[in-house]
């Protein structure tokens, strides 16, 4: 099961779409003005040309909710930015993330007022590009890309008001996804942990030789789809939206219903308990507990059962989630972003390789109290990720994340939460017996194309 994927709402995407409409970024043939969305900005922020200038001035960086406990680490990489490059200075400010994330940076566009630096998710990198607001790194800087991982940084693009992918975000932390298990509990059903599924369908059977097997005292997984939407069938390489996002298409491939028809099988069998069909809760309780078989997929996961759990730790394995017909793991990571309004961009560029390089994100995954990955090539190759004392599950997993991101994409499809739970709805009627799978995939798909109708 995969944790599942944050997906912020489109309605400030939506909104920022309406109201910069036909703004863009442009410059002027004439005279030294020139335009970022709405705002007039320095001629060499925008169009063709890489960007110089001295790097000098006063620049403002924006995280996402990383100040309460990251502090010292990123005051650090400010001073030693500032000492390398003397007559500059940083500001660090920090949004809290919550549910008007977009919205805010939004306002803050349309005002003219971006940070010069700031951390994005995908979906407000996607309304800040289209918008024109983002300084396009891939022209500015040719060889932004160098420090991360080839196929993170070919896919980690965003599309402008006339549907050109740009390269207006550097990809900086991410998550990983594991699968976590209890071989006592695997062992009972004639299940091998040595030699995990390749498929999603394979992992299906295996959660039904768990059913079969444990009768009712513990489970393989919990039952609420709304973890497996659509990260699975992103695994599965069904595709879920057409290629403008405009309308679902996931009914027209026959997988889809075969999956539908797995998860209400499963459910019937007992392979998962039948109170947790609109649970929100994870498995992370009851695999700490002994109840499930698979655990979180989130590898900081396996930390959280080794420091809270030791009995169920000295059971636990970990394995590759099954790739099947996508053939590797797709990663949504953090990204940073230049303001191509910023007044100061030679500073906001510099800055913002400087925050992202290979050493500053190997320094900061060592860091005790998280667990992410990095995006450079050479962070991943280092020892701290590569090396494994003994069978120690969270070291594995740890260097298993780490070989995975070294063939990711950045490509995850991305569901307002309306639509997913419009599909999900449908999901859990079939798993309940209330509509065949068929019918569910059909009906899952109309109302979702109804809500994306809506959206525009």
């Amino acid at each position: 099961m995969r944790t599942g994927r944050l997906t912020g709402s489109m309605v400030g995407i939506v909104v920022l779409t309406l109201t910069a409409a036909g703004c863009g970024l442009s410059g002027s043939s004439g005279d030294s003005d020139s335009t970022a969305g709405g705002c007039k900005v320095d001629k060499g922020n925008v169009g063709s040309g890489k960007l110089t200038g001295e790097v000098k001035g006063n620049i403002t960086f924006q995280t996402t909710n990383l100040k309460k406990d990251f502090g010292s680490f990123f005051n650090g990489v400010i001073k030693s930015f500032e000492k390398a490059h003397p007559g500059t200075s940083a500001k660090w400010i920090d949004d809290p993330g919550d549910s008007t994330f977009t919205q805010r940076n939004v306002a803050d566009a349309q005002a003219c007022t971006l940070p010069d630096v700031i951390n994005l998710n995908a979906e407000t990198a996607t309304a800040l590009t289209k918008a024109g607001y983002l300084l396009n790194l891939g022209v500015k800087d040719p060889s932004a890309g160098k420090p991360f991982v080839p196929a993170f940084w070919k896919t980690s693009t965003f599309k402008d008001a006339s549907g050109s992918a740009l390269h207006t975000v550097l990809p900086w932390y991410t998550g990983g996804i594991v699968l976590t298990y209890n071989t006592d509990l695997l062992k009972k059903a004639g299940i091998d942990p040595a030699k995990p599924p390749t498929t999603v369908f394979g992992l299906f059977a295996d959660y039904e030789k768990i059913a079969k097997s444990a009768k009712g005292k513990y489970y393989a997984t919990m039952a609420n789809p709304i973890w497996r939407i659509p990260a699975d069938f992103d695994q599965m390489n069904i595709k879920t939206l057409s290629s403008d996002g405009k309308s679902a298409v996931f009914a027209d491939d026959p997988r889809t219903t075969q999956w539908v028809a797995w998860m209400a099988k499963l459910y019937k069998e007992g392979a998962m308990p039948k109170d947790s069909l609109s649970s929100s809760n994870d498995p992370s309780t009851p695999y700490t507990q002994g109840k499930v078989a698979y655990g979180s997929t989130n590898p900081s996961y396996v930390r959280f059962v080794k420091q809270n759990s030791p009995s169920i730790y000295a059971k636990t394995a970990v394995g590759q989630q099954p790739f099947d017909a996508l053939g590797h793991i797709t990663a949504a990571p953090q990204y940073i972003s230049v303001a191509a309004t910023s007044k100061h961009a030679p500073v906001a560029l510099a800055f913002a390789e400087f925050l992202t390089n290979a050493e500053n994100q190997t320094a900061w995954a060592k860091d005790p109290d998280v667990v992410i990955f990095p995006t450079t090539t050479t962070s991943l190759d280092d020892p701290f990720f590569q090396k494994v004392s003994g069978n120690d599950p969270f070291g594995q997993a740890r260097r298993l994340v780490a070989d995975q991101l070294k063939t990711t994409t950045a490509y995850q499809t991305n569901l307002s939460p309306a639509v997913q739970n419009a599909i999900v709805s449908q999901v859990q009627l079939a798993m309940q017996g209330k509509k065949s799978a068929a019918q569910a995939v059909k009906d899952a798909q109309a109302k979702a194309n109804e809500l994306l109708k809506q959206a525009g």
